[in-house]
Formats: C-alpha cells, sequence, structure tokens
C-alpha cells in the first residue's frame, strides 16, 4: 500500500494556488489511474479540472480540495510533523482519503468514490461545477481540518462590500472635497456593537474586516474607499442584513455578495465531535449525498507560514476514513 506521508509530501511539492492547481490535479489524477481508478476530468474554466475517480460506485464518496491559498511554502519532514502550504489545508487530507479508498478497493470494496475540487479558497468554483456531474453516492465525507473529529456543523459564509463616497480635490486645499477614509474609519469599529443571531451548537455571528482600499494617491483627497467583509453565519442571513443595513444607513453603500449558509451535518458513533466556525464546499455538493465533515489537522494553523500536519494524525486519518466509510455503507 502507499504511504501516505511519502504521497502527502509529494503533493505538498506539486504547487497549486487556486486559479493554477493544473499540476497538482495531472499528478492525483495520473496516480489514480495507475492504481485501476476509472478518472475523468471535469473542466471547471480552461486549464482547469476537478478530478473524479470512480470503481462501482453507489456508497460514499471522499472528497476535499486541491488548490491551496498563496504564497507556496515548501514542504519540510521532521521528526513528527510535515510541514508546509496544504499539509492540513488540504493536500494531507486529500493524500490520506487516496490511501484509504485505494486500500477499500484493495480489499474488494468498490462502492468508494473520490472527488478533488479546484477553487475552494476562492469562491468554490470547482465544487460549483462538480454538483453537475452524475453522482451516484449515498454519502458524502468533505475533508478539511477537524482535528479528527466528525463535525456537528459548520458556519456559513456571506461577502459584503461597503463603500463610502466622497469629492476628490487637490490635498493643499481640502475644503474644497470630501474624503471618503476618514467615514469608513469611523464606521468600521461600530461593527462590534452590532447584536447579531447566536446559535446554540455553532455559536455567535463574527464580522471580519478583511481588505479595506481608497483614494489614489497621497496629494489627493480620496473621493471613494472600500471595505470588504466577511460574515460567518450560524443561521438565517436576514436579521443579519438588517443589522448591517441599519448600521450602514446614510452613511455608506452595501453590496451582498457570495453566500453559503450554515450546515449541521450527519455524525456517527465512536468518533469525538465539534462544531467548525469555518465553511466549506459540502453546501455547494448536495447531489453527492448527505454529508459528513473530517479530517486531520488543525484550521489554526491553515493559510499560515507555518501549516503543518502531525505524521501519527495523518496515518492515523487513513484508518478513520476506511472505518467511516465501513459504518456508512453498513448503515
Amino acid at each position: 500500500m502507499p504511504d501516505v506521508v511519502a504521497l502527502a509530501a509529494e503533493l505538498l511539492a506539486t504547487q497549486s494556488p487556486s486559479r493554477a492547481e493544473g499540476p497538482a490535479v495531472e499528478m492525483v489524477a495520473a496516480w489514480l489511474r495507475e492504481r485501476g481508478w476509472r478518472v475523468t476530468l471535469q473542466e471547471v474554466t480552461p486549464g482547469r479540472h476537478n478530478v473524479w475517480a470512480t470503481r462501482r460506485g453507489g456508497g460514499v464518496t471522499l472528497s476535499t480540495h486541491l488548490d491551496t491559498v498563496p504564497p507556496y511554502v515548501a514542504p519540510r519532514l521532521t521528526a513528527d510533523r510535515l510541514w508546509g502550504r496544504g499539509a492540513c489545508d488540504a493536500k494531507g487530507i486529500a493524500a490520506a482519503m487516496m490511501v484509504a479508498a485505494t486500500r477499500l478497493a484493495g480489499a474488494g470494496e468498490e462502492r468508494v468514490d473520490l472527488l478533488f475540487v479546484v477553487g475552494e479558497e476562492r469562491g468554490s468554483d470547482g465544487a460549483r461545477a462538480a454538483n453537475e456531474l452524475e453522482a451516484t453516492s449515498r454519502y458524502l465525507i468533505n475533508g478539511e481540518p477537524t482535528e479528527s473529529r466528525l463535525a456537528t456543523g459548520c458556519k456559513g459564509a456571506w461577502r459584503v462590500t461597503v463603500r463610502t463616497h466622497g469629492r476628490e480635490a487637490h490635498s493643499a486645499y481640502p475644503e474644497l472635497g470630501a474624503t471618503a477614509i476618514i467615514p469608513m474609519c469611523e464606521l468600521l469599529p461600530e461593527l462590534e456593537t452590532l447584536v447579531l443571531p447566536v446559535d446554540a451548537a455553532l455559536g455567535p455571528t463574527t464580522v471580519n474586516v478583511g481588505l479595506i482600499q481608497g483614494g489614489t494617491a497621497a496629494n489627493i483627497i480620496p473621493g471613494q474607499c472600500e471595505a470588504e467583509l466577511l460574515v460567518r453565519l450560524v443561521g438565517d442571513r436576514a436579521p443579519v442584513q438588517q443589522a448591517l443595513e441599519r448600521w450602514a444607513a446614510g452613511r455608506a453603500e452595501l453590496s451582498f455578495g457570495s453566500f453559503i449558509p450554515a450546515q449541521h451535518f450527519t455524525v456517527v458513533p465512536g468518533f469525538d465531535t465539534a462544531p467548525m466556525a469555518y465553511t466549506s464546499d459540502i453546501p455547494l455538493l448536495p447531489r453527492w449525498g448527505t454529508p459528513l465533515l473530517f479530517g486531520p489537522g488543525s484550521i489554526h494553523v491553515a493559510h499560515t507560514p507555518d501549516e503543518f500536519i502531525a505524521l501519527d494524525e495523518l496515518r492515523d486519518s487513513v484508518d478513520a476514513y476506511e472505518r467511516l466509510v465501513r459504518t456508512l455503507l453498513d448503515s
């Protein structure tokens, strides 16, 4: 059987930031074909493909994403950890799924599929495309770093853009203009005062100010300013929209963008469970079966220069995925 650590390290060494996943897709597809999988490459955008590997189908699909956030961080192996971009989010998970599914197939269990998508870190266009495939599975086990616990649920995500407007003028004569930046700076701290929904299982709604940009030059009174918010939802988005609209009324313009709802998931006996504060591709893949969320590694180190996965946890996750698949197939 393949060594999961070696496979994960090879995946980490293959650069695949969002929108440039081709090398990782080619590597995974070739690896699976060499081991008898029937592989379909689904074009998402020119040069970018999802990978669907199947044998008999009709059972459980193991799925995660092959793209990573930039910048590239080369893999490094120490006595107890594999470090590098994608170690836990989510190339280590992909490697564990590939080994687990191949072991199951080698033992005669062919009702397991693999689905690896692109673009999860930038809008999930891969998952949206994958939901158009003719999936046959009854269950979907999605992989994100859950610290090897089955997720009871995930928060949703909603992108909101805030814009303030002013009037440009020469900076030597500020009385002739009106700045757009200062009103934004006064507005954003008030987000902490908003009363937003709280869910008993998923916790509070949170708002992150992730990006601010405005003005054109230091010697020009800025005529525009824009901030991008990411709202982590725990339920219905209507009360969140109402709170934001009251907050911005008469002071800023709001645009509501991409949205993924909060989710509650199936769990099975014998696994530790916990809610997750992040969002996954699961809501975009309803055709792939009843969803579960499980993966080795911690989200707390994902997207950081110090991303890693513990080798023991990575190896144990292969057994865990096998156990999950067999439990679901027997249900």
